[in-house]
């Protein structure tokens, strides 16, 4: 077993079974096989979001792109009726600039954003601590498609394969990645 498999082996397993799920991330065949815990502390399979397009972002509440926030609401309402889910991570990976708690997050993305998509509890989205499914969408498309700061957005198609990374610089309005849901939202289940 090289490094990597076992520091991915050992990782997977321990993100895992913090979430009460067992299984090693080495066998992990696509984004449904994952789980968070919500905001509200309920576990939060993604499997839930199998045969729906599901945009994972890291966010924070003090960062320089916050006001992405409102424009990710937009997405979700925009597309959630065909089968689109925006799932929000808040991290304080980046600049320390996700310092409160669960209760203190979930009050700042209602108040001042109107937030209703699912939130997650927080998580280290880089590092050997990363969640599982960071490190696997790390090692599925590259270092370079790792979240380098706050509001780094992966699309996962319907079958739960991990298909695209937008860096924090693009908006939630950008051409490129309103075209790119919307033809995964196009695309069928095979």
């Amino acid at each position: 077993m090289t490094d990597w498999t076992r520091r991915m082996t050992l990782g997977g397993i321990a993100g895992l079974a913090t979430l009460g799920v067992t299984g090693v991330q080495a066998a992990t065949k696509d984004a449904h096989d994952f789980a968070f815990t919500s905001i509200d502390g309920e576990l939060l399979p993604l499997s839930t979001f199998d045969g729906k397009v599901l945009m994972v972002v890291n966010t924070a509440s003090l960062c320089g792109f916050t006001r992405q926030y409102a424009g990710l609401q937009s997405l979700w309402e925009r597309y959630r009726d065909e089968g689109f889910v925006l799932l929000g991570v808040p991290s304080n990976d980046f600049g320390g600039q996700e310092p409160g708690s669960e209760a203190e997050i979930k009050h700042f993305c209602e108040v001042n954003f109107d937030i209703d998509f699912p939130l997650t509890e927080k998580q280290q989205v880089k590092g050997g601590s990363a969640h599982p499914f960071y490190a696997w969408a790390r090692s599925v498309l590259g270092a370079d498609k790792a979240p380098r700061w706050n509001f780094h957005k992966y699309l996962v198609a319907r079958d739960g394969t991990l298909t695209n990374a937008f860096a924090t610089s693009v908006r939630p309005d950008d051409p490129k990645l309103i075209s790119t849901i919307e033809a995964l939202l196009q695309d069928s289940l095979s």
